[in-house]
Protein backbone atom coordinates (compact mmCIF):
# COMPACT_ATOMS: atom_id res chain seq x y z
CA UNK A 1 0.00 0.00 0.00
CA UNK A 2 1.25 3.69 -0.53
CA UNK A 3 2.34 5.40 2.43
CA UNK A 4 2.25 9.41 3.42
CA UNK A 5 5.11 11.18 4.09
CA UNK A 6 4.80 12.12 7.78
CA UNK A 7 6.34 15.62 8.33
CA UNK A 8 9.82 15.75 10.19
CA UNK A 9 8.04 17.60 13.14
CA UNK A 10 6.10 14.93 13.39
CA UNK A 11 8.17 12.18 13.66
CA UNK A 12 11.02 14.25 16.58
CA UNK A 13 7.99 15.13 18.61
CA UNK A 14 6.69 12.59 21.27
CA UNK A 15 3.83 12.23 23.60
CA UNK A 16 1.36 10.06 25.47
CA UNK A 17 -1.93 8.06 24.15
CA UNK A 18 -4.68 10.75 23.53
CA UNK A 19 -2.42 13.76 22.61
CA UNK A 20 -2.33 15.62 18.65
CA UNK A 21 0.60 13.34 18.23
CA UNK A 22 -1.34 10.14 18.50
CA UNK A 23 -4.07 11.87 16.34
CA UNK A 24 -2.01 12.78 13.49
CA UNK A 25 -0.25 9.44 13.70
CA UNK A 26 -4.12 7.75 13.16
CA UNK A 27 -4.95 10.19 10.56
CA UNK A 28 -2.06 9.28 8.43
CA UNK A 29 -2.85 5.05 9.19
CA UNK A 30 -6.33 5.82 7.65
CA UNK A 31 -5.44 8.24 4.92
CA UNK A 32 -2.69 5.62 3.68
CA UNK A 33 -5.49 2.31 3.99
CA UNK A 34 -7.76 4.74 1.90
CA UNK A 35 -5.47 5.42 -0.60
CA UNK A 36 -5.71 3.58 -3.94
CA UNK A 37 -3.43 3.02 -6.81
CA UNK A 38 -2.57 5.18 -9.67
CA UNK A 39 -3.12 2.27 -11.96
CA UNK A 40 -5.66 -0.09 -12.24
CA UNK A 41 -5.30 -3.46 -14.10
CA UNK A 42 -2.39 -4.08 -16.52
CA UNK A 43 0.10 -1.67 -15.73
CA UNK A 44 1.06 0.88 -19.15
CA UNK A 45 4.15 0.12 -20.68
CA UNK A 46 5.77 3.63 -20.86
CA UNK A 47 8.99 4.86 -22.93
CA UNK A 48 10.27 6.54 -19.91
CA UNK A 49 10.71 3.33 -18.57
CA UNK A 50 11.55 0.89 -21.66
CA UNK A 51 14.56 1.74 -22.78
CA UNK A 52 18.09 0.42 -22.83
CA UNK A 53 19.11 2.47 -19.90
CA UNK A 54 18.45 -0.16 -17.13
CA UNK A 55 21.56 -1.90 -16.42
CA UNK A 56 21.99 -5.68 -16.88
CA UNK A 57 23.76 -5.95 -13.21
CA UNK A 58 21.88 -6.16 -10.25
CA UNK A 59 18.48 -8.06 -11.85
CA UNK A 60 15.32 -7.55 -10.22
CA UNK A 61 15.45 -10.33 -8.31
CA UNK A 62 18.69 -9.33 -6.46
CA UNK A 63 17.46 -6.11 -5.88
CA UNK A 64 14.14 -7.20 -4.17
CA UNK A 65 16.52 -9.58 -1.96
CA UNK A 66 18.39 -6.58 -1.12
CA UNK A 67 21.53 -7.73 -2.90
CA UNK A 68 23.58 -5.58 -5.53
CA UNK A 69 26.40 -6.08 -7.50
CA UNK A 70 27.75 -2.88 -9.23
CA UNK A 71 30.37 -1.74 -11.97
CA UNK A 72 31.54 -5.68 -11.97
CA UNK A 73 32.29 -5.31 -8.30
CA UNK A 74 31.22 -8.57 -5.91
CA UNK A 75 27.65 -7.93 -4.96
CA UNK A 76 26.50 -6.04 -2.05
CA UNK A 77 23.47 -7.02 0.89
CA UNK A 78 22.11 -3.48 1.39
CA UNK A 79 19.03 -5.49 3.20
CA UNK A 80 15.81 -3.86 3.87
CA UNK A 81 17.01 -0.63 5.52
CA UNK A 82 19.63 0.71 2.64
CA UNK A 83 22.38 3.05 4.50
CA UNK A 84 23.23 5.70 1.34
CA UNK A 85 26.14 6.03 3.30
CA UNK A 86 27.60 2.86 2.10
CA UNK A 87 30.88 2.28 -0.03
CA UNK A 88 32.19 -1.45 0.59
CA UNK A 89 34.74 -0.94 -1.99
CA UNK A 90 36.02 2.56 -1.32
CA UNK A 91 35.37 2.68 -5.82
CA UNK A 92 34.20 6.13 -6.65
CA UNK A 93 32.26 4.49 -9.71
CA UNK A 94 30.39 1.95 -7.20
CA UNK A 95 29.29 5.33 -4.95
CA UNK A 96 27.94 7.23 -8.10
CA UNK A 97 25.91 4.30 -10.04
CA UNK A 98 24.86 3.38 -6.71
CA UNK A 99 23.51 6.66 -6.17
CA UNK A 100 22.25 7.58 -9.91
CA UNK A 101 19.09 4.64 -8.53
CA UNK A 102 19.00 2.95 -12.07
CA UNK A 103 18.99 -0.46 -10.40
CA UNK A 104 16.15 0.55 -8.50
CA UNK A 105 14.47 1.36 -12.03
CA UNK A 106 14.84 -2.07 -12.62
CA UNK A 107 11.80 -2.72 -10.45
CA UNK A 108 9.58 0.04 -12.31
CA UNK A 109 10.41 -2.12 -15.53
CA UNK A 110 9.70 -5.15 -14.02
CA UNK A 111 6.27 -4.07 -12.93
CA UNK A 112 5.35 -2.57 -16.27
CA UNK A 113 6.13 -5.96 -17.59
CA UNK A 114 4.21 -8.18 -14.92
CA UNK A 115 2.02 -5.68 -13.85
CA UNK A 116 3.30 -7.74 -9.82
CA UNK A 117 2.99 -4.58 -7.44
CA UNK A 118 5.22 -5.31 -4.98
CA UNK A 119 7.70 -4.29 -7.40
CA UNK A 120 6.21 -0.77 -7.62
CA UNK A 121 6.18 -0.73 -3.79
CA UNK A 122 9.79 -1.30 -3.17
CA UNK A 123 10.31 0.88 -6.10
CA UNK A 124 8.68 3.93 -3.85
CA UNK A 125 10.00 2.37 -0.72
CA UNK A 126 13.67 2.80 -1.69
CA UNK A 127 13.42 6.18 -3.66
CA UNK A 128 11.22 8.02 -1.31
CA UNK A 129 13.70 6.77 1.59
CA UNK A 130 16.64 7.98 -0.45
CA UNK A 131 14.95 11.35 -1.20
CA UNK A 132 14.54 11.76 2.38
CA UNK A 133 17.71 10.82 3.56
CA UNK A 134 20.02 12.78 0.65
CA UNK A 135 18.35 16.25 0.77
CA UNK A 136 20.93 18.57 -1.10
CA UNK A 137 22.93 20.75 1.44
CA UNK A 138 21.85 19.04 4.19
CA UNK A 139 24.38 17.64 6.89
CA UNK A 140 25.37 14.17 6.13
CA UNK A 141 24.36 14.42 2.79
CA UNK A 142 27.85 13.24 1.19
CA UNK A 143 28.47 15.99 -2.14
CA UNK A 144 29.05 13.59 -4.89
CA UNK A 145 25.61 12.51 -4.25
CA UNK A 146 24.38 15.72 -6.15
CA UNK A 147 27.04 16.13 -9.03
CA UNK A 148 26.47 16.65 -12.56
CA UNK A 149 26.45 12.49 -13.90
CA UNK A 150 24.75 10.87 -10.81
CA UNK A 151 21.95 13.85 -10.99
CA UNK A 152 21.44 13.70 -14.52
CA UNK A 153 21.53 9.19 -14.48
CA UNK A 154 19.12 9.44 -11.20
CA UNK A 155 17.05 11.47 -13.03
CA UNK A 156 15.57 8.83 -15.79
CA UNK A 157 15.21 6.41 -13.55
CA UNK A 158 12.61 8.80 -11.05
CA UNK A 159 10.89 9.98 -14.21
CA UNK A 160 10.00 6.09 -15.03
CA UNK A 161 8.99 5.75 -11.58
CA UNK A 162 7.17 9.29 -11.89
CA UNK A 163 5.42 7.66 -14.58
CA UNK A 164 2.94 5.16 -11.89
CA UNK A 165 3.81 7.42 -8.29
CA UNK A 166 2.76 10.93 -8.27
CA UNK A 167 3.33 11.83 -5.16
CA UNK A 168 4.16 15.42 -4.03
CA UNK A 169 7.82 14.25 -2.82
CA UNK A 170 8.43 12.67 -5.60
CA UNK A 171 7.73 15.47 -7.93
CA UNK A 172 9.58 18.15 -5.78
CA UNK A 173 12.74 15.58 -6.07
CA UNK A 174 12.38 16.06 -9.79
CA UNK A 175 12.27 19.61 -9.93
CA UNK A 176 15.10 20.32 -7.93
CA UNK A 177 17.21 17.80 -9.81
CA UNK A 178 15.94 19.70 -12.89
CA UNK A 179 16.67 23.33 -11.51
CA UNK A 180 20.38 21.51 -10.93
CA UNK A 181 20.59 20.50 -14.57
CA UNK A 182 19.67 23.83 -15.97
CA UNK A 183 22.11 25.59 -13.81
CA UNK A 184 24.67 27.12 -16.42
CA UNK A 185 27.50 26.38 -13.53
CA UNK A 186 26.90 22.84 -12.99
CA UNK A 187 27.17 22.13 -17.11
CA UNK A 188 29.52 20.17 -18.34
CA UNK A 189 29.60 21.52 -21.97
CA UNK A 190 31.20 19.16 -24.73
CA UNK A 191 31.61 16.65 -22.73
CA UNK A 192 29.63 13.14 -22.46
CA UNK A 193 28.26 14.32 -18.76
CA UNK A 194 26.67 17.43 -20.47
CA UNK A 195 24.93 15.22 -23.14
CA UNK A 196 23.43 12.95 -19.90
CA UNK A 197 22.64 16.18 -18.44
CA UNK A 198 20.66 17.38 -21.46
CA UNK A 199 19.30 14.35 -22.06
CA UNK A 200 17.43 14.46 -18.12
CA UNK A 201 16.49 17.81 -18.44
CA UNK A 202 14.39 17.33 -21.39
CA UNK A 203 12.81 14.14 -20.04
CA UNK A 204 11.77 16.11 -16.99
CA UNK A 205 10.55 19.16 -18.78
CA UNK A 206 8.46 17.35 -21.22
CA UNK A 207 7.09 15.29 -18.39
CA UNK A 208 5.76 18.13 -16.81
CA UNK A 209 5.34 20.06 -19.53
CA UNK A 210 7.82 22.73 -18.96
CA UNK A 211 9.00 24.14 -22.81
CA UNK A 212 11.60 26.33 -20.70
CA UNK A 213 13.66 23.23 -19.93
CA UNK A 214 13.30 21.09 -23.30
CA UNK A 215 14.21 24.17 -24.93
CA UNK A 216 17.66 24.79 -23.60
CA UNK A 217 18.17 20.94 -23.10
CA UNK A 218 17.74 21.22 -27.01
CA UNK A 219 19.75 24.32 -27.50
CA UNK A 220 22.88 22.98 -25.05
CA UNK A 221 23.07 20.04 -26.44
CA UNK A 222 23.38 21.21 -29.93
CA UNK A 223 26.65 23.41 -29.11
CA UNK A 224 27.86 20.46 -26.89
CA UNK A 225 27.45 17.87 -29.39
CA UNK A 226 29.29 20.41 -31.62
CA UNK A 227 32.14 20.61 -29.35
CA UNK A 228 32.45 16.84 -28.69
CA UNK A 229 31.89 15.20 -31.97
CA UNK A 230 33.93 16.79 -34.49
CA UNK A 231 33.01 17.14 -38.25
CA UNK A 232 34.58 14.03 -39.11
CA UNK A 233 33.10 12.17 -36.32
CA UNK A 234 35.60 11.77 -34.25
CA UNK A 235 35.13 11.78 -30.41
CA UNK A 236 37.00 14.78 -29.13
CA UNK A 237 37.30 12.99 -25.26
CA UNK A 238 40.45 10.52 -26.44
CA UNK A 239 39.53 7.85 -25.07
CA UNK A 240 37.31 6.04 -28.29
CA UNK A 241 35.60 3.86 -26.05
CA UNK A 242 33.10 6.69 -25.23
CA UNK A 243 32.23 6.97 -29.08
CA UNK A 244 29.89 3.89 -28.59
CA UNK A 245 28.25 5.26 -25.35
CA UNK A 246 27.96 9.20 -26.79
CA UNK A 247 26.36 7.47 -30.24
CA UNK A 248 23.74 5.33 -28.04
CA UNK A 249 23.24 8.62 -25.84
CA UNK A 250 22.30 10.73 -28.78
CA UNK A 251 20.04 7.81 -29.97
CA UNK A 252 18.20 8.41 -26.87
CA UNK A 253 17.89 11.93 -27.46
CA UNK A 254 16.93 12.14 -30.61
CA UNK A 255 13.87 9.68 -29.58
CA UNK A 256 13.47 11.82 -26.63
CA UNK A 257 13.19 15.34 -29.03
CA UNK A 258 10.30 13.61 -30.95
CA UNK A 259 8.58 12.11 -28.81
CA UNK A 260 8.46 15.44 -27.06
CA UNK A 261 7.26 17.15 -30.55
CA UNK A 262 10.93 18.90 -30.88
CA UNK A 263 12.80 18.38 -34.28
CA UNK A 264 16.46 17.31 -34.04
CA UNK A 265 18.83 19.75 -35.43
CA UNK A 266 21.33 18.37 -38.13
CA UNK A 267 23.98 19.03 -36.61
CA UNK A 268 23.53 16.44 -33.91
CA UNK A 269 21.71 13.74 -36.71
CA UNK A 270 24.55 14.81 -39.07
CA UNK A 271 27.48 13.84 -36.16
CA UNK A 272 25.44 11.41 -34.22
CA UNK A 273 25.58 9.62 -37.82
CA UNK A 274 29.55 9.97 -38.58
CA UNK A 275 30.60 8.76 -34.92
CA UNK A 276 29.69 5.14 -36.99
CA UNK A 277 32.44 5.35 -38.91
CA UNK A 278 34.55 6.31 -35.94
CA UNK A 279 33.71 3.14 -34.05
CA UNK A 280 34.56 1.65 -37.11
CA UNK A 281 38.14 2.80 -37.73
CA UNK A 282 39.05 2.46 -33.83
CA UNK A 283 37.73 -1.60 -33.76
CA UNK A 284 40.49 -3.89 -34.25
CA UNK A 285 39.79 -6.71 -36.75
CA UNK A 286 38.95 -8.89 -33.10
CA UNK A 287 36.34 -7.21 -32.51
CA UNK A 288 37.30 -5.27 -29.59
CA UNK A 289 38.32 -1.66 -30.10
CA UNK A 290 41.61 -0.37 -29.72
CA UNK A 291 42.23 0.58 -25.75
CA UNK A 292 43.42 4.17 -26.08
CA UNK A 293 43.00 6.26 -23.15
CA UNK A 294 40.53 5.38 -20.89
CA UNK A 295 39.47 2.32 -22.50
CA UNK A 296 39.10 -1.25 -21.67
CA UNK A 297 40.69 -3.55 -23.99
CA UNK A 298 37.18 -5.55 -23.34
CA UNK A 299 35.23 -2.74 -25.19
CA UNK A 300 32.96 -4.58 -27.67
CA UNK A 301 30.80 -2.26 -29.66
CA UNK A 302 27.56 -3.94 -30.02
CA UNK A 303 26.18 -1.54 -33.05
CA UNK A 304 25.75 -1.51 -36.82
CA UNK A 305 28.87 0.78 -37.64
CA UNK A 306 28.93 -0.75 -41.78
CA UNK A 307 32.06 -1.08 -43.62
CA UNK A 308 34.16 2.14 -44.27
CA UNK A 309 35.61 2.55 -48.01
CA UNK A 310 39.16 3.08 -46.40
CA UNK A 311 41.70 0.89 -44.78
CA UNK A 312 43.40 4.04 -43.86
CA UNK A 313 42.27 7.11 -41.81
CA UNK A 314 43.15 10.09 -40.25
CA UNK A 315 41.44 12.00 -38.28
CA UNK A 316 42.70 15.66 -37.06
CA UNK A 317 41.38 14.85 -33.66
CA UNK A 318 44.33 13.44 -33.26
CA UNK A 319 44.23 9.51 -34.68
CA UNK A 320 46.18 7.44 -37.59
CA UNK A 321 44.18 4.19 -38.00
CA UNK A 322 45.14 1.99 -40.51
CA UNK A 323 44.60 -2.11 -40.90
CA UNK A 324 45.11 -4.42 -44.23
CA UNK A 325 41.55 -5.37 -44.98
CA UNK A 326 37.96 -5.00 -43.28
CA UNK A 327 36.26 -8.25 -42.19
CA UNK A 328 39.06 -10.44 -42.26
CA UNK A 329 40.53 -10.93 -37.85
CA UNK A 330 44.14 -11.95 -39.38
CA UNK A 331 44.41 -8.35 -40.64
CA UNK A 332 47.30 -6.16 -39.87
CA UNK A 333 46.11 -3.06 -37.87
CA UNK A 334 47.82 0.14 -36.32
CA UNK A 335 46.69 2.91 -34.25
CA UNK A 336 48.87 6.08 -34.21
CA UNK A 337 48.44 8.89 -31.28
CA UNK A 338 48.73 12.52 -32.00
CA UNK A 339 47.04 16.10 -31.78
CA UNK A 340 45.14 18.34 -29.28
CA UNK A 341 46.99 18.10 -25.53
CA UNK A 342 45.46 15.56 -23.14
CA UNK A 343 41.79 16.39 -21.57
CA UNK A 344 38.94 14.30 -20.43
CA UNK A 345 39.72 10.85 -21.16
CA UNK A 346 43.00 11.20 -22.83
CA UNK A 347 46.28 9.79 -21.65
CA UNK A 348 49.56 11.15 -22.06
CA UNK A 349 50.32 8.49 -25.63
CA UNK A 350 51.52 11.19 -28.41
CA UNK A 351 53.53 9.85 -30.98
CA UNK A 352 52.82 6.13 -28.94
CA UNK A 353 51.58 3.60 -31.25
CA UNK A 354 49.45 0.07 -30.91
CA UNK A 355 49.94 -2.87 -33.35
CA UNK A 356 48.12 -5.90 -34.52
CA UNK A 357 48.90 -9.08 -36.97
CA UNK A 358 48.53 -12.31 -37.49
CA UNK A 359 44.75 -12.34 -35.22
CA UNK A 360 46.44 -10.84 -31.83
CA UNK A 361 47.93 -7.95 -30.39
CA UNK A 362 51.19 -7.53 -30.35
CA UNK A 363 52.07 -3.64 -29.25
CA UNK A 364 49.72 -2.40 -26.61
CA UNK A 365 48.98 0.46 -23.98
CA UNK A 366 48.81 0.01 -20.66
CA UNK A 367 45.09 0.69 -20.67
CA UNK A 368 42.50 1.51 -18.37
CA UNK A 369 42.40 0.32 -14.79
CA UNK A 370 39.81 2.86 -13.04
CA UNK A 371 38.90 6.29 -11.77
CA UNK A 372 40.36 5.95 -8.74
CA UNK A 373 42.89 8.72 -7.58
CA UNK A 374 45.54 5.66 -7.19
CA UNK A 375 49.41 6.15 -8.28
CA UNK A 376 48.27 3.13 -10.34
CA UNK A 377 45.98 5.32 -12.03
CA UNK A 378 47.93 8.28 -12.56
CA UNK A 379 51.02 5.91 -14.28
CA UNK A 380 49.04 4.29 -16.58
CA UNK A 381 48.09 7.52 -18.00
CA UNK A 382 51.95 8.79 -18.30
CA UNK A 383 54.08 8.21 -21.20
CA UNK A 384 56.04 5.55 -19.70
CA UNK A 385 52.93 3.59 -19.86
CA UNK A 386 52.57 3.86 -23.38
CA UNK A 387 54.91 2.82 -26.64
CA UNK A 388 56.14 6.40 -27.16
CA UNK A 389 59.75 8.00 -27.21
CA UNK A 390 61.21 9.85 -24.29
CA UNK A 391 64.08 12.71 -24.03
CA UNK A 392 66.64 11.67 -21.79
CA UNK A 393 67.08 14.44 -19.38
CA UNK A 394 64.71 16.44 -20.33
CA UNK A 395 61.02 17.16 -17.98
CA UNK A 396 58.03 16.11 -19.69
CA UNK A 397 55.15 19.26 -20.35
CA UNK A 398 51.71 17.45 -19.45
CA UNK A 399 49.29 18.68 -21.86
CA UNK A 400 51.34 19.39 -25.40
CA UNK A 401 49.96 19.07 -28.56
CA UNK A 402 51.29 17.29 -31.10
CA UNK A 403 50.89 17.54 -35.22
CA UNK A 404 51.77 15.18 -38.02
CA UNK A 405 53.57 16.77 -40.29
CA UNK A 406 53.81 14.45 -43.42
CA UNK A 407 52.12 11.09 -44.47
CA UNK A 408 52.38 8.70 -47.51
CA UNK A 409 49.95 6.20 -48.13
CA UNK A 410 50.12 3.21 -50.42
CA UNK A 411 47.53 0.13 -50.66
CA UNK A 412 50.65 -2.03 -49.35
CA UNK A 413 52.47 0.61 -46.66
CA UNK A 414 51.78 3.61 -45.09
CA UNK A 415 54.33 5.75 -43.61
CA UNK A 416 53.38 9.12 -41.15
CA UNK A 417 55.74 12.02 -39.44
CA UNK A 418 54.84 13.40 -35.95
CA UNK A 419 56.83 15.66 -34.03
CA UNK A 420 56.55 17.86 -30.93
CA UNK A 421 57.90 19.69 -27.91
CA UNK A 422 56.70 17.48 -25.14
CA UNK A 423 60.15 17.85 -23.43
CA UNK A 424 61.19 21.28 -24.30
CA UNK A 425 63.18 20.23 -27.42
CA UNK A 426 61.12 18.75 -30.59
CA UNK A 427 61.26 14.94 -30.66
CA UNK A 428 60.26 13.63 -34.22
CA UNK A 429 58.96 10.29 -34.54
CA UNK A 430 58.12 8.16 -37.93
CA UNK A 431 56.32 5.42 -38.31
CA UNK A 432 55.66 3.02 -41.28
CA UNK A 433 53.73 -0.04 -41.61
CA UNK A 434 53.94 -2.82 -44.06
CA UNK A 435 51.04 -4.84 -45.17
CA UNK A 436 51.59 -8.18 -47.09
CA UNK A 437 54.82 -9.31 -45.09
CA UNK A 438 54.11 -7.53 -42.19
CA UNK A 439 56.28 -5.11 -40.28
CA UNK A 440 56.39 -1.89 -38.32
CA UNK A 441 59.32 0.23 -38.16
CA UNK A 442 59.90 3.08 -36.33
CA UNK A 443 62.42 6.24 -36.20
CA UNK A 444 62.93 8.20 -33.42
CA UNK A 445 64.80 11.16 -32.82
CA UNK A 446 65.13 14.99 -30.88
CA UNK A 447 66.54 18.28 -31.57
CA UNK A 448 70.04 19.36 -30.65
CA UNK A 449 71.94 16.51 -30.40
CA UNK A 450 70.06 14.97 -27.15
CA UNK A 451 69.32 11.27 -27.09
CA UNK A 452 65.81 9.42 -26.97
CA UNK A 453 64.62 6.63 -25.15
CA UNK A 454 61.48 4.18 -26.26
CA UNK A 455 59.69 2.17 -24.92
CA UNK A 456 57.88 -1.14 -26.00
CA UNK A 457 55.11 -2.64 -24.08
CA UNK A 458 53.90 -6.57 -25.68
CA UNK A 459 50.88 -8.37 -25.13
CA UNK A 460 51.06 -9.86 -21.46
CA UNK A 461 51.25 -13.28 -23.28
CA UNK A 462 53.88 -12.83 -24.63
CA UNK A 463 57.19 -13.64 -22.94
CA UNK A 464 61.04 -12.77 -23.93
CA UNK A 465 62.83 -15.85 -25.87
CA UNK A 466 66.02 -14.10 -26.20
CA UNK A 467 67.72 -10.79 -25.83
CA UNK A 468 70.99 -9.82 -27.67
CA UNK A 469 72.99 -7.93 -30.00
CA UNK A 470 69.94 -5.88 -30.73
CA UNK A 471 67.71 -8.30 -30.85
CA UNK A 472 64.40 -9.26 -28.61
CA UNK A 473 62.25 -11.97 -29.30
CA UNK A 474 59.23 -12.76 -27.79
CA UNK A 475 56.67 -15.52 -28.19
CA UNK A 476 53.27 -16.54 -27.10
CA UNK A 477 53.42 -20.30 -27.38
CA UNK A 478 52.23 -20.21 -31.26
CA UNK A 479 53.85 -16.81 -32.96
CA UNK A 480 57.14 -15.29 -32.04
CA UNK A 481 58.02 -11.54 -32.83
CA UNK A 482 61.13 -10.23 -33.01
CA UNK A 483 62.09 -6.35 -32.06
CA UNK A 484 65.43 -4.90 -34.27
CA UNK A 485 67.03 -1.81 -32.94
CA UNK A 486 69.80 0.37 -35.53
CA UNK A 487 71.90 3.38 -35.72
CA UNK A 488 71.26 5.29 -38.59
CA UNK A 489 74.65 3.70 -40.20
CA UNK A 490 72.59 0.48 -39.42
CA UNK A 491 74.43 -1.28 -37.36
CA UNK A 492 72.87 -3.10 -34.43
CA UNK A 493 72.59 -1.16 -30.71
CA UNK A 494 72.54 -2.87 -28.32
CA UNK A 495 71.76 -2.92 -24.44
CA UNK A 496 68.00 -3.32 -24.52
CA UNK A 497 66.40 -3.82 -20.85
CA UNK A 498 63.79 -5.85 -20.65
CA UNK A 499 61.36 -5.59 -17.45
CA UNK A 500 58.10 -7.76 -16.39
CA UNK A 501 56.56 -6.07 -13.46
CA UNK A 502 58.39 -3.83 -11.43
CA UNK A 503 57.90 -0.29 -12.57
CA UNK A 504 56.61 -0.54 -15.88
CA UNK A 505 56.17 -3.91 -16.89
CA UNK A 506 52.31 -3.53 -16.10
CA UNK A 507 49.23 -3.72 -18.59
CA UNK A 508 45.16 -3.50 -17.56
CA UNK A 509 43.18 -4.98 -19.97
CA UNK A 510 40.09 -4.70 -18.32
CA UNK A 511 38.64 -2.82 -15.19
CA UNK A 512 40.41 -3.00 -11.91
CA UNK A 513 42.75 -5.34 -13.38
CA UNK A 514 46.33 -5.41 -13.18
CA UNK A 515 48.65 -7.82 -15.01
CA UNK A 516 52.97 -8.19 -15.67
CA UNK A 517 53.44 -7.86 -19.17
CA UNK A 518 56.92 -7.44 -21.06
CA UNK A 519 58.38 -4.25 -21.69
CA UNK A 520 61.82 -3.46 -23.70
CA UNK A 521 63.39 -0.65 -23.18
CA UNK A 522 65.92 0.85 -25.23
CA UNK A 523 69.00 1.96 -24.41
CA UNK A 524 69.71 5.92 -25.35
CA UNK A 525 70.58 7.23 -28.38
CA UNK A 526 70.22 10.18 -30.82
CA UNK A 527 68.64 8.50 -33.59
CA UNK A 528 67.04 4.96 -33.10
CA UNK A 529 65.41 3.08 -35.52
CA UNK A 530 63.08 -0.41 -34.11
CA UNK A 531 61.63 -2.79 -36.18
CA UNK A 532 58.58 -5.08 -35.28
CA UNK A 533 58.31 -8.21 -37.05
CA UNK A 534 55.82 -11.05 -36.18
CA UNK A 535 56.36 -14.53 -37.23
CA UNK A 536 59.65 -14.59 -37.20
CA UNK A 537 62.54 -15.40 -34.33
CA UNK A 538 65.35 -14.42 -37.17
CA UNK A 539 64.47 -11.81 -39.56
CA UNK A 540 67.11 -11.29 -42.55
CA UNK A 541 68.23 -7.68 -42.23
CA UNK A 542 70.47 -5.75 -44.26
CA UNK A 543 71.45 -1.84 -45.11
CA UNK A 544 72.86 -0.12 -48.36
CA UNK A 545 72.99 2.95 -49.81
CA UNK A 546 70.66 4.47 -46.87
CA UNK A 547 68.14 2.13 -47.20
CA UNK A 548 67.24 -1.10 -44.63
CA UNK A 549 65.60 -4.32 -46.03
CA UNK A 550 64.05 -6.91 -43.43
CA UNK A 551 62.34 -9.99 -44.12
CA UNK A 552 62.78 -8.65 -47.94
CA UNK A 553 61.13 -5.06 -47.24
CA UNK A 554 63.35 -2.35 -47.94
CA UNK A 555 62.61 1.14 -46.63
CA UNK A 556 64.30 4.24 -46.11
CA UNK A 557 66.62 3.93 -42.92
CA UNK A 558 64.58 7.48 -41.47
CA UNK A 559 61.34 6.26 -43.62
CA UNK A 560 60.26 9.22 -44.92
Amino acid sequence: MRRLAIPLALMLATGMPGTPVQAATQAASQATAQSTRLTTGAPKRTSQCQGDWIPGTPTVDDVMKGEISLVGLPPFKLGKKIDWHASPYRNRSWEFVFHSLRWMGTLVVAYENTGEERYLDRAKEITEDWVTANRRGAPGTPAYVWKDHPVSLRSQALVCLSMHVKDGWLKASLAEHARLLADPRLYKKGHNHGIDQDIALMSIGCRYGRADWTGLAVKRLTGTVKLDVDAQGALMEQAPRYAVYVHGRLQVAMTNMKDCGRKVPGDISRRAEALKEFVAHSTQPNGYMVPIGDGSAETEPKMDTGTPKQEVKVYRAGYVYGRTAWGKPESAYYSIRFGPGTKFHGHEDHLGVTYYAHGRDILVDAGFHSYEKSAYRYWTMSPEAHNVPTVVGQRFRPRTSSRLTKTAHGDGRQAFRLTDKAYGVSRTRSVLVNHGEDLMAVHDTASGGRKVRSVWRFAPSYKVVSNGGGRVVLSDGKLKVTLLQLSPDCKPVGGQQVERGGRLGWVSPTYLSKEPTGVVVSPAAESLLTVIVPDTDEPKVSCSGGKVTVQGVTFPARLL
